[in-house]
């Protein structure tokens, strides 16, 4: 055994499966530094109301539409203030929460429900199966901005509502996706093994399917939870997603709409905030498609050993 051989080896020994992950991140250095701004923006939806809440609500008239970068008002003013003086910054870090809370909890029920059924459709050969991609059809058939905007039209606009809504349309991607992946997986040998084995239903479908496929939806989830947090974005800049006075990032976009002509940075920061966390998930999904999957996972471990 060579000394390259027997130092590859004392790396796996020592490393552990989050050295080895970190090794693998820092190997993509556009994804490294998404996963460091995701970790940013978590840390301000967790931590951002308990400190800034207060401040982020607090009207100073006397400072409305106070331009970027003047910190003569203090730190938090270095983004400026809004229409009632309350300084940008806080109020981006705060509307964080709302904005993450929303988009994670669509996401999170869409794909649990959608996996659940697509495995049902994948691996049965009922009549269920048929029903199932029907009702995903029927929900495919309607644009899921515009079903969005006719069902929070007509109930009241609140959190339940649009996490409601958006995991409804978001849905039959998870279920259709699941159904392609399982009806490919449950041809293989291994399927067929545990079956000659005995082996229950449910059993294959959680034990040997799901843990096949989960790369594929974990990667699924993070584009997806870009595109839900545009979705609500959007329904907050038309005035029916969450009301004030909660804030995300797209009602901020909606409050600085009238004052783009004089007072730009209303709309400009959260705008950004938006821009940067949907390029970092996009970032972040592209990396975590090579990583998930042995056939490429050795591209990302070579360079990241390489680097260090």
């Amino acid at each position: 055994m060579t000394m390259t051989d027997t130092q590859i080896l004392a790396e796996k020994k020592t490393s552990g499966p989050i050295g080895r992950w970190l090794t693998m991140l820092w190997a993509d250095k556009l994804a490294f530094f998404a996963a460091l701004f995701l970790l940013i923006v978590l840390l301000c939806a967790l931590f951002g109301p308990l400190l800034l809440e207060a401040i982020a609500t607090k009207q100073n008239l006397r400072g409305r539409n106070a331009p970027p970068f003047d910190i003569t008002r203090g730190l938090l003013y270095v983004l400026g203030a809004d229409a009632l003086g309350r300084p940008l910054l806080a109020r981006v870090i705060v509307a964080a929460q709302n904005t993450i809370l929303v988009a994670a909890a669509a996401v999170l029920a869409s794909s649990v429900v959608g996996t659940a059924l697509g495995l049902v459709a994948g691996y049965s050969r009922s009549s269920a199966a048929q029903w199932i991609m029907r009702l995903g059809d029927v929900i495919m058939s309607f644009p899921s901005l515009l079903l969005a905007v006719i069902v929070l039209y007509m109930l009241e606009p609140s959190v339940t509502n649009i996490v409601l809504v958006l995991a409804i349309t978001r849905i039959p991607i998870y279920l259709r996706t699941t159904r392609a992946e399982v009806l490919e997986v449950r041809e293989r040998m291994f399927v067929q093994a545990a079956k000659v084995m005995g082996a229950s239903y449910w059993r294959i479908v959680f034990h040997h399917i799901l843990p096949v496929i989960f790369p594929t939806l974990v990667t699924i989830a993070t584009l997806d939870f870009a595109f839900v947090m545009l979705a609500e974005s959007s329904l907050s800049f038309l005035g029916i997603g969450i009301q004030a006075p909660e804030i995300t990032w797209g009602l901020m976009v909606a409050q600085g709409r009238p004052y783009l002509t004089n007072a730009w940075w209303l709309s400009f920061w959260p705008g950004l905030a938006i821009i940067l966390t949907t390029l970092s998930l996009n970032l972040l999904s592209n990396w975590l498609r090579i990583a998930l999957d042995p056939t490429q996972r050795w591209r990302l471990e070579m360079r990241g050993r390489k680097n260090g």
